[in-house]
């Protein structure tokens, strides 16, 4: 097989595992139903960019009958490339919105020197998302975090809140009014990089969080693409275990009620017993 043939075959392989891993988090979570209006967020990052283009193609062949609309977030970012993000969506037929809010200013203004600034403009973002759902009428909120941002909420959570969450593939929100899905929960960041690469999307590059080098959230993407490196497997077996949870077996009393606990009847005439950590069986 000569080197474009090559390129080719592991193209398409890696487009094809993305559209299916996609497609697996859409029907395991229910996220998306005939008659949906989905309003995909689209920052201009790879993650975005990655999850409108695999929404398109599915929706070309699914049988169930959704429409999508892409917003885009102006948050006035000096040298932001205002017109970058609908030239695109136009040449390639998507109905788009364009909401414009100052966020960065408010951010920069509110959030000291050296502090992250994820959480305040995380949430003045969503305001304005929420909002704009309700305007287009969009029954679900489709948004771009994948694999490696779950597990990392994940472990911000363990090692820095003392908790056992991570991002929810499907949420309503706190007011009941809307539905947030992220369609891309089983997909790795690195295969959204190398599929953005190949497909050539227009990438705008954040300059607010994305441009913090001393987020946790990056010390933990560190951790783990090291131990991938040292394990392979371990990233999703971790990943496995999200999906598999047994509340009898950790230590939250809200959730199983260990003082309940009685032992089960023996049948008649035997008696079980421990001695020595072994099971032992006397009739």
């Amino acid at each position: 097989m000569n080197d474009s043939r090559k390129d080719k075959f592991e193209a398409d392989k890696l487009a094809k595992r993305v559209r299916r891993q996609v497609g697996e988090a859409i029907a395991d979570f229910g996220m998306i139903e005939d008659g949906d209006r989905v309003m995909v967020c689209l920052s201009g990052g790879k993650d975005s960019h990655g999850l409108l283009d695999v929404l398109l193609g599915l929706r070309a062949k699914s049988p169930a009958r959704f429409d999508l609309v892409a917003v885009n977030l102006d948050q006035k970012q000096p040298g932001f490339p205002a017109r970058v993000l609908p030239e695109y969506l136009a040449a390639r037929g998507v109905p788009f919105r364009i909401a414009e809010q100052d966020t960065y200013s408010v951010v920069k203004r509110v959030v000291p020197a050296g502090k992250t600034m994820c959480s305040l403009c995380s949430r003045l973002r969503r305001g304005v998302l929420y909002r704009v759902a309700g305007e287009l009428g969009a029954t679900k909120i489709a948004l771009g975090h994948h694999r490696d941002d779950v597990l990392a909420t994940f472990f911000l959570n363990l090692f820095h809140q003392g908790t056992l969450k991570a991002m929810p593939a499907k949420l309503r929100s706190d007011d009941g009014r809307h539905i947030v899905i992220r369609p891309l929960v089983y997909v790795a960041e690195a295969d959204l990089a190398a599929y953005a690469a190949q497909r050539a999307f227009p990438i705008i590059p954040c300059t607010l969080c994305g441009s913090q080098e001393n987020l946790q959230r990056k010390v933990i993407a560190r951790m783990l693409k090291a131990w991938e490196q040292e394990e392979p497997g371990r990233i999703p077996s971790i990943l496995r275990a999200l999906t598999d949870v047994r509340p009898s077996h950790l230590l939250d009393r809200k959730l199983f009620d260990f003082s309940a606990l009685r032992p089960a009847p023996t049948r008649a005439g035997v008696v079980r017993f421990r001695e020595l950590g072994e099971p032992l069986f006397a009739e």
